[in-house]
């Protein structure tokens, strides 16, 4: 693969032996917060340490936040000094097989002015490819503390948000499933619906039968066609909390169409105020 941001299971391989990158598995389960925990102390790539999404990946959450509020530079760079990661590794983010939770590592990477990339497939691909894994908690030597920034000009607020309905200019993608943008279910947020004028792309529409990424051109054609026209510079992804938009942003990326902006309070933000305008239906 020649994207930087994604790479193969058996590039992986080559990658390990080096010491030229830093692996870390997300598997979460949004319903069963340790799920994931306990995953990957059952089998692991080797070498693989663990972020866990609520408190590595995410600030605590406030009457006002949404349910993954952003880390601050000092919290994710002491996350990234656990992890043993420094600038000379590409740190490689991966989860069960879609990338859902993982891609929410690599954007977060991109956003405090970092390089990171997904393994493609996952580790369904990893142990696809016949490849070992390792029990236990990994051994990691803690590395210095990384100086981290923030790119505040990848994400939206959401007053900017709020203020786009009157038409400056934003287009809204969100990233949940049918279901749940049309409001017919609502597994965990208090309101059901999305905001208005919102298109819905489910992430699942960025990967193939196997769990990876389509191909650069097909994810050009697809979201060109969804957009209709619109810039996809004008792009605001987001989805229940600000994790799963970051897999369509990878996908556009991936795709050469630029990153686009995340509204990381999502809809677990938005619904939290009832004077905040809800949609519902497909279309």
């Amino acid at each position: 693969m020649s994207n930087e941001n994604l790479i193969s299971a058996r590039q992986l391989e080559r990658l390990l032996p080096a010491g030229r990158c830093l692996v870390v598995d997300c598997r979460f389960d949004l319903s069963h917060p340790e799920t994931g925990l306990q995953e990957y102390l059952g089998g692991h790539i080797p070498t693989a340490s663990h972020a866990n999404l609520d408190t590595d990946l995410a600030a605590e959450i406030t009457d006002r936040s949404g349910r993954h509020p952003l880390p601050e530079a000092a919290a994710f760079a002491g996350f990234l000094s656990r992890a043993g990661w420094d600038s000379s590794k590409l740190l490689v983010a991966y989860d069960g097989r879609t990338n859902a939770m993982a891609a929410r590592l690599w954007w977060l990477m991109q956003y405090f002015g970092q390089r990171a990339a997904l393994l493609d497939g996952g580790l369904a691909a990893w142990t696809g490819a016949g490849l070992p894994l390792q029990q236990g908690m990994a051994a990691v030597k803690p590395s210095d503390r990384p100086t981290l920034i923030a790119q505040a000009g990848r994400v939206v607020s959401v007053t900017e948000v709020l203020d786009s309905l009157n038409g400056d200019g934003l287009t809204l993608v969100d990233a949940r499933s049918p279901e749940r943008y049309a409001g017919e279910i609502e597994p965990m947020d208090a309101v059901a619906g999305h905001i208005p004028g919102a298109i819905n792309r489910p992430l699942g529409l960025n990967l193939d039968e196997r769990g990876q990424f389509k191909p650069a051109a097909v994810l050009k054609a697809e979201i060109n066609a969804q957009l209709n026209g619109r810039a996809p510079q004008s792009v605001v992804h987001y989805c229940g909390s600000g994790v799963t938009a970051c897999h369509n942003q990878f996908a556009m990326q991936l795709a050469g169409l630029g990153p686009g902006r995340i509204y990381a309070g999502s809809w677990s933000e938005w619904s939290r105020d009832a004077s905040r305008p809800v949609a519902t239906g497909r279309s």
